[in-house]
């Protein structure tokens, strides 16, 4: 069941280092958003600390407040591992596990939550993931085969259908096409647009067609200089942000004169 994301007054560091400041945002259960800005913005950052990925790094923290449907995710006695659970990620390069099969690679999310399943409910998980990623017919007889061996593109589908065979709540997408060619892209646009039915899908991009194409709602974010904080500067539905954003360094930015 997709849920709604609240951010308020959200302040993320590296150490001493501010990196992101003070957020406040609120994202649409079900609806694909996207986190648009210049390299160096805090976008990534942002998008690691939903899934609480971002304190992994030693000395990363954050301070302010995140909900899923009202639930702190920062609150005292909440597991990290159980919200990574309910809120999945798929990187910016396609990363299956390269000694692992198809199938294996599909599972790890159960088996990494020791979930004990028999092999015909696995069987059917697979088959269900494989399907909501679009890949089931292209691997259906090469499911013992390993998941490296597929393409780029393949790849990237086979980690989105591991990141769904955990059934999370929200999926977050740090530029899942980065890597791959203009067909594959194409796949994994057509994907996104079908999975958001059933999850709350946030996604960075650097490209302004895929935002445009891919997003029922956009945030851009700014920074001032190096060293400075990122900053959410605008947000709105996708199309008044690329026809009549507010802010002149939003119309800038999605026009392609800076960035």
């Amino acid at each position: 069941m997709a849920k709604r994301i609240d951010v308020t007054d959200l302040n993320i560091y590296y150490g001493s280092f501010l990196a992101v400041q003070g957020v406040n945002m609120s994202i649409q259960p079900g609806s694909v958003t996207a986190l648009i800005g210049p390299s160096g913005c805090g976008k990534s950052t942002l998008l690691r600390s939903i899934n609480r990925m971002h304190e992994v790094i030693p000395g990363a923290r954050v301070e302010g407040s995140l909900e899923l449907d009202g639930q702190n995710l920062y609150g005292p006695g909440i597991d990290p591992v159980g919200v990574r659970r309910q809120i999945g990620m798929v990187f910016q390069r396609p990363n299956p596990f390269p000694t692992m099969s198809i199938y294996e690679n599909v599972i790890a999310g159960m088996r990494l939550n020791s979930k004990k399943m028999k092999k015909d409910a696995l069987d059917t998980l697979v088959e269900r993931s494989l399907r909501g990623a679009n890949l089931w017919n292209e691997v259906k007889d090469r499911l013992d085969r390993p998941g490296s061996g597929l393409s780029g593109g393949q790849q990237q589908r086979l980690c989105i259908a591991r990141a769904i065979a955990v059934q999370p709540d929200v999926l977050l997408m740090d530029e899942p096409c980065s890597a791959l060619d203009p067909i594959s892209t194409l796949a994994i646009e057509d994907l996104i647009n079908e999975l958001k039915t059933d999850y709350t899908i946030v996604i960075v991009t650097h490209n302004m067609q895929q935002a445009a194409r891919v997003s029922d709602f956009t945030r851009f974010f700014n920074i001032e200089g190096t060293g400075k904080p990122g900053k959410l500067v605008e947000m709105a539905e996708t199309k008044t942000i690329f026809s009549q954003s507010k802010e002149k360094a939003t119309e800038d930015y999605v026009s392609g004169r800076f960035g």
